[in-house]
C-alpha cells in the first residue's frame, strides 16, 4: 500500500512538472510580445537576444497618448464601441431565437439549424464581397455599423446553437409552473427561463463579444478612415513596405490581449458551466 502511495505522488510530481513546462512554453509567445514591447528597436535585434529588456523603454506606450491616427487607446476604444455592440445585438436576437428554436416544432426547423451550422462554416472572404455591396447600397460603408453588424452575424448563429440546447434541457414543468403563478409567455421567458438559462447567456455574450474583438477582415474591409478602425486593424500601420516598427507593433498586441485575457480569468466558471449545462439534455 506504501509503494502504491509513493508511486502516485512521484506521479502527481512528473504531471506537475510537465503540465508546467507545457505551461510555460504556451505562455511564452505571451511573454517575449510583452517584453519586446519594452525594447528599444536596437535592442530587439541584438545577438544573442536578451530574455529581458537592458533599458526599459515606455515611449512605444507614451507616444500613443498623443493625438494621431494611430492612437493606441483610440483605436481601443473603437474596438470596445464594435464588441460591445455586437455583443449585444447577437444576445437580444439569439436568445429569443434559440428558445423558438427549443420549444416549437414547426416546418422547417431541421432547415434552419442546419442553416446556422453551414454559416458556422464559410470562410470571412467569402462574404466580404456580398456583405461589402449590401453595406454600400444601405449607406452604411465606413461606419461602425457596417463591421458591428458584420460581426454579430458571427456571434448569433454561435449562441443560437448553444443556447437551443440549453433551453431544451430546461424542465418544462418549470415553464408550465410559472404559468400557474400567473406569468404569461413572454414574462414566464423572461423571469424563469432566461435566469436559468443565465451561465449560457453569458457564455454566448463572451464568445460574441471575442468573435467582434479578435475581428480583422471587416474591420479593414469596411471601416476606410484611420481613426474609426479597431485595435487588430491598428497593428498593421506599422507593418510598412520598408520595415515594421515592432515596439509599437508589439504594444498594440500587449494592449489588445489585455481584454481578453481578463474575460477568460474572470469569467472561466461561467465558460465552463455554460459550454458544459447545455450538452446533457434533461
Amino acid at each position: 500500500m506504501g509503494a502504491e502511495v509513493k508511486l502516485s505522488k512521484s506521479k502527481n510530481a512528473i504531471y506537475c512538472i510537465v503540465s508546467i513546462l507545457v505551461l510555460c512554453i504556451l505562455l511564452f509567445p505571451l511573454y517575449w510580445i510583452l517584453v519586446t514591447s519594452l525594447k528599444t528597436e536596437k535592442e530587439i535585434f541584438q545577438i544573442p537576444p536578451t530574455f529581458w529588456p537592458g533599458v526599459l523603454n515606455l515611449n512605444s506606450y507614451m507616444v500613443q497618448f498623443n493625438s494621431g491616427d494611430f492612437n493606441m487607446f483610440h483605436s481601443f476604444g473603437n474596438s470596445m464601441i464594435i464588441s460591445l455592440s455586437a455583443m449585444s445585438i447577437a444576445v437580444v436576437l439569439a436568445v429569443p431565437a434559440s428558445y423558438g428554436i427549443a420549444r416549437y416544432a414547426f416546418a422547417g426547423k431541421r432547415g434552419i439549424i442546419l442553416i446556422f451550422l453551414v454559416t458556422q462554416m464559410l470562410p470571412v472572404s467569402v462574404l466580404l464581397t456580398p456583405l461589402f455591396i449590401m453595406f454600400k447600397n444601405m449607406h452604411l460603408y465606413n461606419t461602425f455599423f457596417s463591421t458591428i453588424l458584420a460581426d454579430a452575424t458571427i456571434g448569433i448563429p454561435f449562441s443560437v446553437l448553444i443556447l437551443k440546447n440549453y433551453f431544451a434541457s430546461i424542465p418544462k414543468e418549470l415553464e408550465e409552473a410559472a404559468y400557474i403563478d400567473g406569468c404569461n409567455k413572454f414574462t414566464a421567458f423572461l423571469r424563469v427561463l432566461i435566469p436559468i438559462a443565465k451561465p449560457g447567456v453569458i457564455v454566448c455574450g463572451i464568445f460574441s463579444f471575442l468573435y467582434a474583438w479578435g475581428d480583422l477582415a471587416y474591420g479593414m474591409t469596411f471601416i476606410l478612415d484611420q481613426e474609426k478602425r479597431p485595435i487588430t486593424a491598428g497593428i498593421f500601420n506599422f507593418m510598412g513596405q520598408y520595415g515594421t516598427k515592432w515596439s509599437y507593433l508589439t504594444a498594440f498586441a500587449v494592449v489588445t490581449i489585455i481584454p481578453v485575457a481578463l474575460i477568460f480569468i474572470l469569467m472561466q466558471k461561467y465558460i465552463i458551466s455554460g459550454m458544459t449545462s447545455g450538452a446533457v439534455k434533461g
